[in-house]
């Protein structure tokens, strides 16, 4: 069976802001990694439309400022499948993208029985969300040095049926000051 793996970008006080980040390089290094061992992305349409046109663009047209902005968007290219959660989206321009046309728990557990590589999620709400319905195998946290004092924060209302444990596979420590923390049930 496929991995189902959450990863984000965390602030020390939850917040979950793309822009509010610190080593840019280093979690982009980070995230490639992740990227070359899943064929699945899983979004909402806030996640989707930060990503596409963006990153098959800068792929598309090797217009990434460093090396690895583009090694990051060379791994989103090669992903085989994005999978879209949205009630407002109708239609999605990127060939490789589809909306979800059954609800969340039945579509995640079909991708889980598939064959393939990992499936990654991203975002905040469809996250949120798998992991009420207990789906997510894996997390991956990449915790900022940074208290922001604002902003989206991760799980804000979730309520889980029954406590969740992880347990701590590694840890990595950026130059930076972030840490990369990955937890499994």
């Amino acid at each position: 069976m496929r991995k189902l793996i959450f990863g984000i970008n965390i602030t020390l006080d939850g917040c979950c802001d793309h822009t509010k980040v610190v080593g840019v390089e280093e979690i982009h290094e980070y995230f490639t990694e992740m990227f070359s061992h899943a064929d699945t992305l899983v979004y909402g349409r806030k996640t989707y439309q930060l990503m596409v046109p963006f990153w098959p663009d800068v792929a598309k047209n090797h217009s990434a400022p460093t090396k690895t902005m583009s090694d990051f968007a060379d791994a989103f290219e090669s992903i085989d499948k994005i999978i879209v959660f949205s009630r407002t989206l109708k239609t999605l321009d990127y060939a490789k993208a589809s909306i979800a046309d059954t609800d969340l728990r039945d579509t995640i557990t079909k991708l889980k029985q598939e064959e393939g590589k990992d499936i990654l999620l991203g975002g905040v709400d469809v996250p949120s969300q798998l992991m009420e319905l207990d789906l997510i195998d894996e997390f991956h946290f990449v915790v900022q040095p940074l208290i922001v004092g604002e902003g989206r924060r991760l799980l804000e209302g979730v309520s889980l049926v029954d406590r969740l444990n992880l347990k701590l596979v590694s840890t990595k420590v950026f130059k930076s000051g972030s840490v990369a923390v990955r937890y499994v049930r």
